[in-house]
């Protein structure tokens, strides 16, 4: 019977393993023989006890290790010097090794001793059957530590207390060194106290953790993956899966086919995942020296959210995988490893929380790598900007990070940019010292890329700012322990993620308040700019369309080269397009499968599928060679186009060396059709061979034997090379033949012969599966020579992918192509319409459109007023947006457009707080002001949204004024200012060329508020109906009321506001007439004018006194 256990955490000491020897404990028949069998030292450490007769099953030590038999014979010698103790003829266990005490389990000791009559005597063990007393049998090693402290404890002689040298307080203080050993990770596996009280295998986990402390690991056992500890019950948590207690530790455990969904699950959480592999196989550990030993164990692979490439995270659903995993593989755009450096002591002219800040964004599963540097202020703006746009999933931090960049940090991850979160790891900040990473870098590309160019990559890399060299050490650092810092050796790969002469500037605020990648309600990208122009029908066409959509050109040849790619696929009747169109649709991301075989982290299906895949399009693309010739125009489709099948010419040569089933099946074995390049594996099988023939060979010899010329061998449940006799024949049988299994009607064996050479076939079997995969890994090197030829022909792929997608766009209805000029500042739109919005609303609900036309020569200013709810900002934002199609290359929603090249949208828009920042409403608002007023240039669009609102009405407009005026008259941009505040619309008589009034148009349905008014003295809000359509002019009320009713408010307070309004609004006008008349009198020469004036003045004095 199985001992039982009271349930306790990791790593927790109890008595049982206190005291129990490694052998298995044997229950007692007779307390009387029990008690005369031991000697007077033993009898208070293992006194006599009452007990069923019975045999204890012994716990193995480790299910999943390979072993002849379970339960070992019991030791029956003991070497001279020790006693032995009897218990009615059962054997003795082995003796144990001394164990680890710490002060838990002297705890354990002090509870036990003092509700016990006979302290320590006993330990009661709970059974199915009910409570029973087992004998604690000697430990030798442990009696020798403790028989003084439990005889001077429980000795009923008070004078021997008295003598003892060896006290329970002694003893407790003997033992402070080891209270860190409840801490099972800070457990050293080396010692030899600790032996005793690990098994082998949580010895070997405990090696494994001390070096991976951060990660969660799973541990290969056999036919499943285990967790340990602290591990397991994370995995528990996060993967609803059972967790118990077993030996020292809690456990959990998952099959191995499911390894995928379950390490994907637990990164998605944010956690690091390290799987640890058995590098051995059974047969020929069997044969190896070292056959009763421990399986060696290895950790393979690590991942987290932007390092999950690999055969054990990426299944392929194409090859008919049964498991139904389409939330867990769902695709993000981007998995962006982004490594944040500060360089503090390089501003000359340094401000309180100014930075010049370094960037290194990496894309493991791509092999993309941008880098940018740029100097930053204390609101961090620029940092947020590159952040929202790369949409990291982690994130690499020195540990030393400014308080101002440590609150942005906590702000964007608080509100994640994906369901999950982003993931943070921090690195020591002597990593990020210029120094140690010149070191490190001089080193990684000296070995890393011996060769011609060499010298030259070095340098590229040394003129990099050093701020980015110091991301780029921590970024190769890191992930050396994924190993997947290959995609750094080639640095002419590296893109500038900002090139200001490259792309327009779109930072963090515009990307959020145009809701270009994600919208602002629940950040998903329906409803978004991105959302509308996607049309992709690959991943890697959709990665490259974000690129463009956050980088929209500035040069009017490359706008136009796309515009001419669009136009040709809407006007043009070739077949050639619909041919390429079909084949993008059926394509896996071949950009992440040429990833994961660079690395060599693909499995051979993977490998199929992605080189099967590139050899069709090339043969595809190379029969409509002709026709691409003659039809296509466009120099950008053409040139993709053209250039794809040169590009994959290699392909087809390692796609003939495979073999089709074998690839598709997994089996490395039989994977390569033509051995002459690979002898290893040729030797092996013939090898395998010769001994097959040897034991078909010896079928005739068995046939002789059991007097049966038909025999032939069998094979069951995986046994191969069986002899089946009829259970009447079995004298025929030699008695040294091995019986394997029977049934009924026959018995199964195994000649001697067969024993050893089966045995010895089974370890060529395994030996040629790991010739197979070093020859495989071999082979994926050989193809990764032509990875960056393949991976540009992916690119071109991409590129196409795009231009379609943005056709499809152009095709949806009212869509112009925008002229687009380098030269003139201009934004003419006639009938726009907001590109989402159109969209959302559909055909049933028409969007209704608006002209705009602002010019650097021209009117230049948009001065925009309004009710509430009337359209502003819809409109402004229309202008935005439509500003950034045109210049991604994309047709616009609009009946005509022309846009000169505008070099960056700046935007201050919406009312929020930021409690991470420490900003209020207000702060936040002028911070983003102060932003665009140093950032803005005269080729820029800027537009402002209420600005002022966040304070007392004098202070508000006298910000929005004086701002508005500085864009007016110092910056001279592109602007487009909505404002509630009157005096503001004043700026137009002082700059009438270069501003204009303008308000959204509505009408007061004055009937109804005449069919609603009640008494003289109860005033009821007006009702307006809006017409959303941009009007020349300034709207003189502002129409709170009204919203105020659409949005339900009790009608008594709506009556009670309209009253306060009308009188609030009678004492402005009558201000605004003694300013007037106070005016006038000014002016006044003669008598009867003053007369006049003086009777106005009496008038006005009534009415006020009427309020």
């Amino acid at each position: 019977m199985r001992r039982g256990r009271e349930p306790r955490g990791p790593g927790q000491s109890v008595l049982s393993e206190f005291f129990r020897p490694v052998g298995s404990l044997r229950v007692a028949g007779s307390s009387a023989g029990s008690a005369a069998s031991g000697d007077e030292g033993l009898q208070a450490a293992a006194p006599s006890t009452t007990s069923k007769s019975g045999r204890n099953k012994r716990r193995a030590v480790e299910n999943n290790e390979p072993s002849k038999k379970r339960i070992k014979p019991v030791q029956t010698n003991r070497k001279e010097g020790h006693d032995a103790v009897k218990i009615l003829d059962v054997e003795e266990p082995k003796k144990c090794a001394r164990p680890c005490v710490c002060v838990k389990t002297l705890n354990k000791l002090r509870e036990f001793c003092s509700d016990s009559k006979h302290p320590c005597n006993r330990v009661q063990v709970d059974t199915l059957q009910g409570s029973q007393s087992v004998h604690l049998e000697k430990c030798p090693t442990f009696v020798e530590t403790t028989l003084e402290m439990n005889s001077a404890l429980h000795s009923q002689d008070t004078g021997s207390q008295e003598q003892s040298s060896f006290s329970l307080n002694q003893f407790s203080a003997s033992c402070k060194s080891f209270e860190g050993s409840q801490n099972i990770s800070n457990t050293n596996p080396l010692s030899k106290k600790t032996k005793s009280v690990y098994t082998p295998l949580e010895l070997q986990f405990i090696e494994m953790k001390e070096q991976y402390k951060d990660a969660i690991l799973c541990v290969e056992c056999g036919y499943k993956y285990r967790f340990f500890g602290e591990d397991a019950e994370i995995a528990a948590k996060e993967l609803n899966i059972y967790c118990h207690q077993d030996h020292n530790f809690m456990t959990a455990s998952i099959p191995t086919h499911r390894l995928f969904v379950h390490v994907r699950r637990l990164v998605a959480k944010g956690y690091k995942v390290g799987v640890v592999k058995q590098m051995e196989t059974a047969a020929l550990k069997a044969a190896g020296e070292n056959k009763s030993s421990l399986f060696t164990r290895k950790l393979t692979a690590l991942y987290t959210k932007s390092t999950l490439i690999g055969e054990d995270v990426n299944p392929l659903l194409k090859l008919d995988d049964p498991v139904d995993v389409e939330e867990l593989t769902a695709d993000v755009s981007d998995n962006y490893l982004l490594c944040v450096c500060e360089n503090k002591e390089s501003l000359r002219d340094k401000k309180k929380g100014d930075v010049v800040i370094g960037i290194v964004a990496v894309q493991p599963t791509t092999g993309e790598v941008v880098f940018d540097s740029f100097q930053d202020s204390a609101s961090r703006l620029e940092l947020e900007s590159r952040v929202l746009r790369l949409q990291p999933v982690e994130l690499l931090l020195p540990s030393d990070l400014s308080a101002q960049s440590e609150r942005l940090i906590g702000s964007i991850t608080s509100v994640s940019l994906r369901d999950d979160g982003i993931r943070i790891e921090r690195i020591e900040s002597i990593h990020f010292e210029y120094s140690h990473a010149f070191q490190l870098i001089t080193d990684f590309y000296a070995r890393g890329v011996l060769d011609t160019t060499g010298s030259q990559q070095l340098s590229i890399i040394l003129n990099l700012d050093k701020p980015v060299i110091c991301s780029l050490a921590a970024v190769i650092m890191y992930l050396k322990e994924f190993n997947l810092e290959k995609i750094l050796y080639n640095p002419s790969n590296f893109k500038q993620l900002s090139s200001e002469a490259e792309y327009m500037t779109i930072n963090g605020t515009t990307l959020k308040n145009l809701e270009i990648l994600q919208n602002q309600t629940d950040l998903k990208i329906k409803g978004s700019l991105l959302w509308v122009l996607d049309h992709t029908k690959t991943s890697f066409g959709r990665r490259k369309l974000k690129k463009w959509v956050t980088q929209p050109l500035m040069k009017s040849s490359e706008i136009n080269a796309r515009l001419d790619a669009v136009s040709e696929i809407l006007l043009s009747e070739s077949s050639v397009f619909d041919h390429i169109q079909n084949h993008l649709c059926k394509m896996p991301d071949i950009e992440r499968g040429l990833c994961s075989i660079y690395h060599k982290k693909c499995s051979t299906q993977e490998f199929f599928l992605i080189v099967s895949t590139l050899s069709c399009l090339e043969t595809e693309l190379q029969a409509l060679f002709p026709a691409i010739h003659s039809q296509v125009k466009a120099p950008l489709l053409q040139m993709a186009l053209l250039e794809i099948p040169e590009l994959l010419c290699p392909v087809k040569h390692y796609l003939k060396i495979l073999n089709e089933e074998a690839a598709k099946t997994g089996d490395k074995t039989q994977l390569f059709k033509d051995l002459t390049d690979f002898p290893t594996i040729r030797k092996q099988k013939d090898d395998i061979q010769k001994v097959i023939s040897q034991i078909q060979l010896h079928l005739q010899e068995i046939r002789q034997m059991i007097k049966n010329p038909s025999a032939e061998y069998v094979t069951v449940s995986g046994q191969e090379f069986l002899i089946e006799v009829k259970n009447s024949l079995l004298s025929s049988v030699p008695s040294d033949w091995v019986k394997v299994g029977s049934t009924k009607a026959v018995s199964r064996f195994h000649s001697p012969f067969i024993v050893e050479n089966y045995r010895h076939l089974n370890q060529l079997r395994e030996q040629l599966v790991l010739d197979c995969n070093a020859e495989w890994l071999n082979f994926l090197d050989h193809f990764s020579e032509y990875y960056h030829s393949v991976l540009k022909a992916v690119n071109h792929l991409a590129t196409v992918d795009c231009i379609f997608s943005l056709a499809k766009v152009a095709k949806q209805g009212a869509y112009c192509r925008p002229v687009v000029q380098d030269k003139g500042k201009k934004i003419i739109i006639k009938k726009g319409r907001h590109p989402v919005i159109d969209v959302l609303l559909g055909e049933q609900d028409q969007y209704v459109p608006n002209s705009t036309n602002l010019s650097g020569d021209k009117e230049r200013v948009m001065i925009i007023t309004g009710p509430n709810m009337g359209g502003k900002s819809s409109y402004i934002k229309q202008v935005a947006l439509i500003t950034i199609m045109a210049q991604i290359g994309s047709y616009v929603p609009a009946e005509e457009s022309t846009v000169g090249i505008v070099d960056g949208i700046f935007t201050r828009m919406g009312a929020a707080d930021n409690i991470y920042k420490g900003r209020s409403t207000f702060m936040e608002e002028l911070t983003d002001t102060a932003e665009i007023i140093r950032k803005a240039t005269s080729s820029s669009l800027v537009i402002l949204d209420e600005l002022g609102r966040g304070t007392s009405t004098h202070d508000g407009i006298a910000i929005a004024y004086a701002t508005l005026e500085h864009f007016i008259r110092d910056v001279e941009s592109l602007t487009l200012f909505v404002t509630h505040y009157p005096s503001v619309c004043d700026l137009e008589k002082i700059y009438p060329e270069q501003v204009g009034n303008y308000h959204m148009a509505f009408l007061v349905n004055e009937e109804e508020s005449e069919q609603q008014k009640g008494s003289e003295d109860e005033e009821n809000p007006e009702f307006i109906t809006f017409l959303y359509q941009i009007t020349r002019g300034v709207a003189a009320r502002s129409y709170g009321l009204n919203v105020a009713k659409l949005a339900d408010v009790p009608e008594e307070i709506l009556k009670k506001a309209a009253h306060k309004s009308k009188e609030l609004e009678g004492l402005v006008n009558m201000k605004r007439k003694r300013l007037k008349s106070f005016a006038r009198i000014w002016n006044i020469n003669d008598s009867q004018e003053l007369q006049e004036w003086s009777s106005v003045c009496e008038t006005g004095d009534e009415w006020i006194d009427h309020f």
